[in-house]
């Protein structure tokens, strides 16, 4: 994927969690946005798998850990939700192994417990090798 799809992807999302979240304001649970960011998605055409299983690799065996990404967007955006009271480090080493394990190099992370969305986005870009899991999840 290139810039400028990339971009036009990370808009897309970020246009239907501003959405989401003018509807819905701040203060619900996870759950709530990660429903209603599904639809909105769905209906504005935005390709998407939610929940999607994300194994180990340990020592040349793969383990089912139950790792799950909220989303994978277009085949190469992840994006995790939260409502937390504040985005922690915890939550972007999340969202970078999970990048780092799919192979994939864009992701985002939308905190929905804010009351301007935009100080609850985190966009991350990777420079990656190729990965093992990558070939395995496609």
């Amino acid at each position: 994927m290139n810039r400028d799809e990339g971009s036009d992807v990370t808009r897309a999302i970020i246009g239907a969690a501003i959405e989401v979240h003018q509807a819905l304001g701040p203060g619900l649970l996870e759950s709530s946005y990660d429903t209603c960011l599904a639809q909105e998605m769905s209906a504005r055409g935005i390709p998407f798998l939610r929940q999607l299983s994300l194994p180990i690799e340990y020592k040349g065996v793969r383990l089912d850990c139950a790792y799950r990404l909220d989303y994978l967007v277009a085949s190469s955006v992840v994006v995790e939700i939260k409502s937390a009271t504040a985005i922690e480090p915890v939550h972007e080493a999340q969202l970078l192994t999970y990048m780092r394990w799919g192979g994939w190099s864009l992701g985002l992370l939308i905190n929905f417990n804010v009351v301007r969305l935009k100080d609850g986005i985190r966009r991350r870009v990777l420079s990656l090798r190729p990965s093992v899991h990558s070939a395995s999840l496609r």
